[in-house]
């Protein structure tokens, strides 16, 4: 993906809209975020029926107002951007069209207004605005651990898949449809809730067997919690046992031996024996033969 040259005026307006280290960046910034808010706010009311019988037509109105704003903004970033593609096609610019979507959609299908809750992504904006740059880089561990452990979480649920399945037939065929089991797909969905711990309750067993098989279904779903959860930690603590070993091998390649003592010295800065005061060689030198 190729840069183009920026005129005058759009590099004005990409300092503005894409950085945070000019005063005016970071108050653009700011205004955006209490813009979306706002817009968030506006969907939550007009999801309220009596403000929606009340000012349905108002925040109608603001809404579309919003949307045009956000659409214009949508439009001059692709317009300062040095590389639209890549600005259309990373986080930042696929949330940004979303936010713009459903306004658009509830022409053709009303049903899909409140979907203007995904503008709340956007917030995710703030971390630029306080450089937040340290929770970013916790969540980017996170993201990596998550990922190198994507192959056993799909191997886990597939196995969760699976007891599911077999719990969900069993008390079909324990409880069956005259205690609220009326299918084997509605009690997959029992065993689902119960693995989960989630426990809606709206299906229950009522047979002694029924409520036997739904225990060890508890219990599993404890088990499901654990596991999941090492799993990830597991990655985490190797991700920081390869840094700590990384350290450990910096500190050993900078470390110097004093050519009078042989005391080992760690602390690339040093340049005198701590032991007896000679002077050290230049880190990553070795001492000449004499």
């Amino acid at each position: 993906m190729t840069k183009r040259e920026l005129t005058s005026r759009q590099a004005v307006f990409y300092r503005v809209i894409f950085g945070t280290e000019t005063s005016a960046g970071k108050w653009f910034d700011i205004c955006l975020i209490l813009v979306i808010l706002a817009s968030v706010l506006i969907v939550m009311l007009d999801s309220i029926e009596s403000y929606h019988l009340r000012y349905g037509v108002l925040l109608l109105q603001i809404e579309w107002g919003f949307t045009l704003l956000f659409t214009l903004e949508y439009a001059v970033r692709l317009w300062c951007s040095p590389n639209r593609k890549a600005y259309a096609l990373s986080p930042y610019g696929v949330v940004d069209l979303l936010a713009l979507l459903p306004t658009y959609l509830s022409l053709l299908l009303p049903q899909t207004a409140p979907l203007l809750i995904i503008r709340m992504l956007r917030l995710l904006r703030i971390f630029r605005v306080l450089r937040l740059l340290s929770l970013l880089n916790e969540a980017n561990i996170l993201a990596e651990a998550l990922h190198r452990a994507a192959r056993k979480i799909l191997v886990f649920f597939m196995m969760m898949i699976i007891l599911a399945t077999i719990f969900g037939c069993l008390l079909y065929v324990v409880e069956g449809p005259e205690h609220g089991f009326k299918s084997i797909p509605h009690s997959i969905y029992w065993a689902i809730v119960t693995i989960t711990t989630v426990g809606y309750g709206d299906v229950v067993p009522m047979t002694a067997m029924g409520q036997s098989i739904a225990a060890v279904g508890m219990l599993i779903g404890y088990m499901v919690i654990a596991i999941l959860t090492g799993i990830v930690i597991f990655e985490l603590n190797k991700r920081e046992s390869l840094e700590e070993q990384t350290e450990k091998e910096e500190a050993i390649r900078k470390s110097r031996n004093c050519t009078t003592c042989a005391t080992v010295e760690h602390d690339p800065s040093a340049h005198y024996c701590r032991q007896c005061g000679s002077s050290l060689p230049a880190p990553g030198h070795a001492p000449e033969d004499e």
